[in-house]
């Protein structure tokens, strides 16, 4: 009789192939015919858009733009501030061998550095050091045997296990967009550095539907027309909905956040005030918990069986857990004194991790430059400094083997001048910990009968049993049940055979 299968499929979301790249890009930029000569560099900064991901069989294509943010002073008489906004395009291929055209990427960018020099006085190189962490997931459908219906006497060692599949992908683009008042005595003349960062990152599983939001802050420093500076802070919530069928209250989401493009100019139409746009594509990865049947092996009595098996990687246990990190010390900076503190830059670092079976103990840096006004002038100086760390995170999800994928947003900075001319530095790190306990399991994908098997006429056996030996490889080896080897010898725990045991094997 031909052997009667249930098949059942399976969504499997794999990591195939995980990249850190450094990349460079360079450009050489003209001063505007309209500013004076640059004399020296104060300060160079930026933001990384991402436009385009382009996957190809063993390689990705990216391009983007770096928004590029320069604060010099002019060879002129007053020696003023002045800024150069410069937009360096880039397009780079990177070489991933397992990446398949049809698989998903997901790429997080950092601006590690941009490196300003002066060539002469109407012209300056720039030098975007970029790092890049890209992973490649190959999304999939497997069928499996997960039942014979037409027993008789097929023996089937079967286990369930609980794993996280896979539902589906999708993606929304959103737009942060709004027009920002600056103090009514300015005059604004020109842009001198902008900051983009997200904060206070949500989201809500319905019926259906994803409801993603946060808060886009936007920090810019900019010029008056009377050669002061200035800055304005403004935060304004993005809010996007994905559609995605078969999801609901429990399903589990990974979402990441791709800055697309920046638009940042005087509004023309309102006086005092700046236009600010960016956009932003979310990206979001839904998954299920979900109990599966899975035959580990299997055997007939009469008949000859063989089976096929496909060895797979699955999500066991998926888990985010975010903790917040505060940084609270008084820094005494002599160049700063009472001087306006405009901008400080906060660049978080992990330098290292370390895991133990309940808890995460990261050690690194964090790198603050101080943006300060120049005492009895209009100008600005820098002040670097770095600030050490270890944090350490608990959890009982935590543990030796896991895959972690860690993420750090700056969740609060605020630094105050004090009377003693001390900085009172308050920094808040949200680490995000992505915890996935991955597993191999082994599905039968198809399954064969051939003749009947010539057994000998032996009625029962006696056996001894061996190191290693379990009631199903005994079964299975002289063709019995387990049920039939535990009534027979009244085995009160099957789980347990001792070496030596003796055992009555009927057939």
């Amino acid at each position: 009789m031909a052997v009667n299968l249930s098949k059942n499929n399976l969504c499997i979301n794999q990591i195939i192939e995980q990249k850190n790249e450094k990349i460079t890009i360079e450009s050489d930029e003209i001063v505007p015919d309209i500013k004076p000569d640059v004399l020296s560099i104060i300060s160079s900064s930026g933001n990384i858009c991402l436009h385009k991901k382009e996957v190809q069989d063993g390689k990705v294509r990216i391009e983007g733009t770096v928004n590029a943010y320069v604060v010099y002073i002019a060879d002129d008489e007053n020696s003023s501030m002045r800024a150069i906004n410069a937009n360096i395009d880039f397009s780079k291929n990177i070489e991933m061998k397992d990446l398949k055209s049809s698989m998903q990427l997901e790429c997080t960018t950092d601006l590690t550095e941009l490196e300003c020099k002066i060539i002469n006085g109407r012209k300056i190189s720039l030098k975007a050091n970029i790092q890049m962490s890209l992973t490649a997931y190959s999304n999939e459908n497997v069928e499996y045997v997960d039942n014979i219906e037409n027993k008789k006497d097929m023996q089937l060692l079967n286990e369930k296990i609980n794993i996280n599949s896979l539902i589906g992908n999708g993606s929304t683009k959103v737009y942060a967009k709004d027009t920002v008042s600056i103090d009514n005595v300015d005059n604004l003349s020109e842009i001198m550095k902008v900051e983009i960062r997200l904060e206070n990152k949500e989201n809500k599983v319905s019926y259906n539907k994803i409801l993603t939001k946060a808060d886009s802050v936007f920090k810019i420093m900019y010029l008056t027309d009377d050669g002061r500076i200035n800055s304005v802070m403004a935060t304004i919530p993005v809010m996007g909905f994905i559609d995605m069928k078969d999801i609901n209250e429990d399903s589990i989401c990974d979402v990441t956040y791709e800055l697309k493009n920046i638009i940042i100019k005087p509004n023309n139409v309102e006086e005092h005030s700046v236009y600010v746009e960016a956009e932003f594509e979310i990206f979001c990865a839904v998954y299920k918990k979900q109990e599966i049947n899975i035959i580990q092996d299997m055997y007939s009595r009469t008949m000859d069986v063989k089976y096929t098996q496909r060895t797979i990687k699955v999500i066991k246990d998926k888990e985010e857990i975010s903790e917040v990190f505060n940084l609270r010390k008084q820094e005494r900076i002599d160049e700063v004194k009472q001087n306006k503190i405009y901008d400080v830059e906060v660049k978080p670092r992990i330098i290292s991790s370390q895991m133990e079976n309940g808890k995460i103990i990261y050690q690194g840096e964090i790198s603050l430059t101080f943006i300060y006004g120049q005492e009895g002038t209009t100008r600005i100086n820098i002040k670097n400094l770095v600030e050490p760390f270890e944090f350490t995170v608990t959890s009982n999800s935590i543990a030796q083997k896991m895959r972690i994928d860690t993420s750090i947003e700056i969740a609060k900075k605020d630094f105050v001048v004090m009377a003693d001319s001390t900085i009172d530095i308050k920094v808040d790190l949200n680490f995000r910990l992505n915890i996935v306990k991955e597993s191999s399991i082994n599905l039968i994908e198809s399954v064969t009968e051939s003749e009947k098997k010539d057994r000998e006429s032996f009625s029962i056996i006696v056996y001894y049993a061996r190191v290693g030996d379990t009631l199903w490889k005994i079964a299975k080896k002289f063709g019995s049940t387990v049920d039939e080897i535990v009534k027979v010898n009244g085995i009160e725990n099957p789980d347990v055979i001792m070496p030596g045991e003796q055992l009555f094997i009927p057939r």
